[in-house]
């Protein structure tokens, strides 16, 4: 359980500065002393921390819900264009299985593999949540997962699948997926840490309901960018500009980490809606394992090379990037459904946006 907590609470680090300047005032909109960090958050160290950001988010989310209405409601004439690309996205090319490739590692029995290793699934309870952990360690790669998540009433809960590294300058890449009320759609939550050093997140409401059905997310980490995908269609990008002076995830091998566990301090509405026990257990499903990528053993990597041989198609992920087609749907996703990006965020950040929200 000391992992457990270690690995949820080393997450919100990266928003120490960011709370400070709330403390301080420096801030808006600001929080009600209504909701000020209680001493039960002791127990689980910075959660506070991410718990006011979160009601931040969801302020200024909230500001705009009339707008992402509409925007709904226009984007559905362009998702109809887009859907044959959906469609023919969703196709993976093989299956892992989840025995192979992944330990569970909390949970007390909520974490199982099932179907010969074709099925993990995790739940949460009102005595804990669950996770697991891949077996190998990665240093780029092309990964992704299918994931089924927490239907009905989630609210309160998150379900998290990210590569991370340890250490006090870890990195990280983040999917987490926050909770809501029956009807009312999840949040998905990135973020990406170099060095100890997260605050780029960025929000998404998704085009279909992530509840009803699995869907493959995909990180591609290669030595020039991160991009996000969501059954093919990339969502994020976030590229190298280490030439400025932004640190980048390149020299610390990550393990791929997924859990299910209790966030009603701070996940859904800012901490205003809270979880309804009565409808645990809560359950997140996973399958379709594949990842393409340089493991990381005894301190050498499986790849020879991170430049890629024009003779290896096997390894072209290392220098992929998005052609114009896969920058047109980026676009799509981020001007319909995004509800959150910090590179916007002018109040959060009064003295200057981070500098490769210009690059």
């Amino acid at each position: 359980m000391g992992g457990k907590s270690t690995s949820i609470n080393v997450r919100v680090l990266g928003l120490v500065s960011w709370y400070k300047s709330v403390q301080s005032g420096s801030l808006g909109p600001q929080v009600s002393p209504h909701y000020s960090a209680r001493s039960s958050f002791t127990s689980k160290p910075h959660t506070h921390k991410k718990y006011y950001y979160f009601y931040y988010l969801y302020l200024l989310t909230t500001h705009n819900k009339s707008s992402m209405a509409s925007s709904f409601t226009s984007s559905s004439v362009k998702f109809m264009v887009l859907l044959p690309i959906l469609v023919s996205s969703l196709i993976v090319a093989t299956v892992g299985n989840l025995n192979q490739n992944f330990d569970i590692t909390w949970g007390d029995g909520r974490a199982n593999i099932l179907n010969n290793g074709e099925l993990l699934t995790l739940k949460l309870d009102k005595a804990s949540g669950s996770g697991f952990q891949s077996k190998n360690e990665y240093l780029f790669g092309k990964i992704d997962m299918q994931l089924k998540l927490v239907p009905g009433n989630s609210a309160g809960t998150v379900t998290a699948y990210y590569l991370s590294s340890k250490g006090s300058t870890w990195d990280e890449i983040d999917f987490e997926f926050l909770g809501n009320l029956s009807g009312d759609p999840y949040i998905l939550h990135t973020n990406v840490f170099s060095q100890g050093k997260g605050n780029r997140e960025q929000q998404f409401y998704l085009w279909f309901d992530p509840t009803a059905d699995f869907h493959t997310y995909f990180i591609l980490w290669n030595p020039q960018r991160i991009i996000y995908s969501v059954d093919g269609t990339p969502i994020r990008e976030f590229k190298n500009s280490e030439t400025i002076g932004v640190p980048f995830p390149k020299n610390q091998p990550m393990r791929i980490y997924s859990s299910l566990w209790n966030a009603d301090d701070w996940a859904t509405r800012g901490g205003l809606v809270k979880t309804d026990w009565s409808q645990a257990p809560f359950t997140a499903s996973y399958r379709n394992f594949k990842a393409d990528a340089c493991t990381w053993s005894s301190g050498a990597s499986s790849c020879s090379s991170t430049t890629p041989s024009p003779s290896n198609n096997s390894s072209s992920w290392l220098s992929q990037e998005l052609d114009s087609s896969s920058q047109e749907r980026l676009k799509w996703v981020q001007k319909n459904y995004m509800i959150y990006n910090y590179c916007s965020d002018t109040k959060r950040f009064s003295q200057g946006l981070p500098p490769e929200c210009s690059a």
